[in-house]
């Protein structure tokens, strides 16, 4: 059995880490406000950019050309992963480590060459240096400071490998953010972009989306579908960053309650450590005082 010594020492310990815990949960909550801020006023001009097109393209007679939506046998890909720069986040980091593995495995059955991997945040950057791709950009910049320029700039690197025959296809692999309880780890078709878009003609408003198009809709998107493509990648930067944050709060919320059942525990062991130490004590001093 533990001295009372120990046991205290070891409440010491819980205590502290207890108040670390605490302390990273309220600095991640904070974090989490502004980037879910971020991402709900995203969505909705991401929403309103393709049902903009969606209706364009119910509009236009013919085939609709783009050199982003040319569907070709897949013989080379390239991979956007996002991740975090730091941990204690749960099982947000490894989760996305085990996607991108299991992407890897789907290829090299199917015979699929990986052109290249763009890891966002250094824990995908290490795991895929780790993996032996080791001309990885490093990108972490972009999941502590998320920024529309760079992920554009990202976006249309690989919208022209894609046009120049570089790549048949890019995927992105992040977790989008649901609620500040869930967050869906997704595997989406970056390229060839889908111009099958769902048509929605009104609003929730009930407004009729007729819009007077100049030169003609068929010039406007092939104009809009780079600023869809390049949103596409900054919203799933936004989504990542978000989810990180809330499944940090999670695990630092179950860290705390851990720390305060041990405690708990630890408290118990100690009274009953202390309890037998003194009736040992008083029965030494009876069995003294008989003698």
């Amino acid at each position: 059995m533990p001295s009372l010594k120990e046991v205290k020492n070891r409440i010491n310990s819980v205590n502290s880490t207890k108040k670390i815990t605490s302390a990273m949960k309220m600095v991640a909550s904070a974090k989490l406000h502004s980037a879910r801020k971020a991402i709900e006023s995203m969505r909705p001009y991401e929403s309103r950019l393709n049902r903009i097109m969606a209706g364009f393209v119910s509009a236009i007679e013919g085939d609709i050309a783009s050199p982003y939506a040319t569907e070709r046998p897949v013989q080379r890909i390239a991979f956007v992963v996002y991740s975090s720069n730091s941990g204690l986040c749960g099982g947000f980091n490894s989760n996305i480590v085990r996607e991108l593995k299991s992407a890897l495995d789907d290829c090299r059955a199917k015979g699929i060459e990986v052109e290249g991997i763009y890891p966002v945040g250094k824990k995908a950057c290490d795991a895929v240096k780790k993996m032996g791709y080791d001309k990885a950009p490093d990108l972490s910049d972009l999941a502590d400071h998320p920024a529309y320029t760079p992920a554009a700039e990202l976006a249309q690197s690989l919208m022209d490998k894609f046009a120049a025959g570089t790549i048949d296809k890019a995927v992105l692999i992040y977790h989008h953010f649901k609620s500040a309880g869930t967050q869906v780890l997704t595997r989406e078709t970056f390229l060839p972009i889908s111009l099958n878009f769902e048509q929605k003609s009104e609003d929730k408003s009930g407004f009729n989306a007729d819009y007077i198009v100049e030169p003609d809709k068929a010039t406007l998107l092939v104009r809009l579908v780079p600023k869809a493509l390049h949103l596409k990648v900054f919203t799933a930067l936004l989504d990542s960053v978000a989810s990180e944050h809330a499944a940090r709060v999670v695990a630092m919320q179950v860290a705390t309650d851990n720390a305060d059942d041990l405690l708990q525990e630890l408290t118990l062991q100690y009274n009953k450590t202390r309890q037998q130490a003194i009736t040992s004590e008083l029965l030494d001093i009876v069995g003294g005082s008989m003698q």
